[in-house]
């Protein structure tokens, strides 16, 4: 039976006050200004939010956002978090590729979320792993948050915040940077993928298999081929998709491709598979960056088929007629996802060094989405 929930057994949330001492020697400077300064990833608009709330005091009193602050004053800073992620063992099926006393190799299923957070306190991958395990096994073996690579794309190297507070005065987001911020503890956790993409993950079950394999996540020498069905016939039988990942100044919780900012990206693909208005391709990762295949495939102007966020969930290449756009709609109602599973992981294994290598069968939604295809 699958444990209990401790969901409804916490408040949504909770207070926590931080005090704020303007140093000797800072120069007059508005409140807002100074505390979005002064606090890890937070932003102007929070800031002001919290201040017209009165959650923001200076020396004791209430504050205006044009308030400039001076040498000495203590600001105080109570805001609203969510309670802390309690970790339980939660009886989920896991579909087992291999275990032995080192690593577990599963896949992933769509829809099931990798690790707590505050949107999703339990019914996780973690959870699953912590009852099929023992939670005393892998509670003992917790690692820092940073050590995890990140999603479909690789690891997630934006720095993470000590300042519990800087969370609830960032721009909302939902993937993963936020939870990151309030060092979720996520014991056994190498690496991660999005809620919505399928796939083979590997789970440490010892202090020395973390530390081995979060190395080889970090040096990029671990392999990992993924299958994803885009939009649009892809021309080349081959090639390489470059460009720095950055986030969308438009909309925080997307990445988007950028000139300037960001952090250099390199996807290699190739094709396997070209349908009327689709192309199966298996994609290889250079670099690792948050949501790294999705956005660059629809930088490309191929985004994944089922792909909500990077402009995938509606009709990309009109083709021709009613019944073109007819056919497309009942497609995207066969897979409301992104069509990317894992298919390839391979690594050396903590233990006795050897290269293990798995691979795992498309998930039912994506065979029966390019069956469809190839009827066109």
């Amino acid at each position: 039976m699958m444990a209990e929930s401790p969901t409804d057994q916490y408040p949504e949330r909770i207070p926590q006050t931080r005090l704020l001492t303007v140093a000797a020697g800072q120069a007059a400077e508005r409140i807002d200004i100074y505390l979005t300064r002064s606090v890890l990833r937070a932003t102007r608009n929070k800031v002001q939010e919290a201040i017209a709330d009165g959650a923001v005091l200076v020396n004791g009193r209430p504050t205006k956002s044009n308030y400039k602050v001076r040498p000495g004053d203590v600001i105080q800073l109570t805001l609203m978090k969510p309670p802390p992620i309690e970790l339980i063992p939660q009886d989920i099926p896991l579909d087992i590729l291999h275990e032995d006393e080192d690593v577990l190799v599963i896949t992933k299923p769509a829809g099931l979320v990798t690790h707590p957070a505050y949107g999703n306190r339990d019914g996780t991958l973690l959870n699953a792993v912590l009852f099929h395990v023992g939670g005393s096994l892998l509670q003992a073996v917790a690692q820092p948050p940073n050590s995890i690579a990140d999603d479909d794309s690789g690891n997630n190297d934006e720095p993470l915040a000590d300042d519990p507070t800087a969370a609830n005065l960032a721009a909302d987001s939902d993937d993963g940077d936020d939870d990151d911020l309030l060092s979720i503890p996520r014991p056994g956790i190498v690496h991660r993928l999005d809620k919505d993409t399928s796939g083979v993950m590997v789970i440490a079950k010892t202090m020395a298999a973390i530390s081995f394999l979060a190395k080889q996540f970090a040096d990029r020498t671990v392999k990992r081929e993924y299958w994803a069905v885009v939009w649009g016939v892809v021309e080349a039988n081959e090639g390489e998709i470059e460009g720095n990942i950055a986030r969308d100044p438009s909309d925080r919780k997307k990445f988007a491709v950028s000139r300037r900012a960001g952090k250099y990206a390199l996807t290699r693909f190739r094709v396997v598979e070209r349908f009327q208005f689709a192309t199966l391709l298996a994609l290889r990762l250079a670099t690792g960056r948050t949501h790294q295949i999705r956005v660059h495939c629809a930088h490309i102007r191929h985004p994944l088929f089922g792909d909500s966020t990077y402009g995938g969930a509606q009709v990309v290449y009109p083709g021709t007629g009613p019944k073109h756009r007819q056919r497309v709609a009942n497609l995207l109602e066969r897979i409301p996802r992104q069509a990317l599973h894992a298919r390839t992981l391979g690594f050396l294994h903590p233990r006795t060094g050897a290269m293990m290598e798995f691979d795992s069968e498309l998930p039912e939604d994506m065979v029966n989405l390019i069956e469809e295809l190839r009827k066109g």
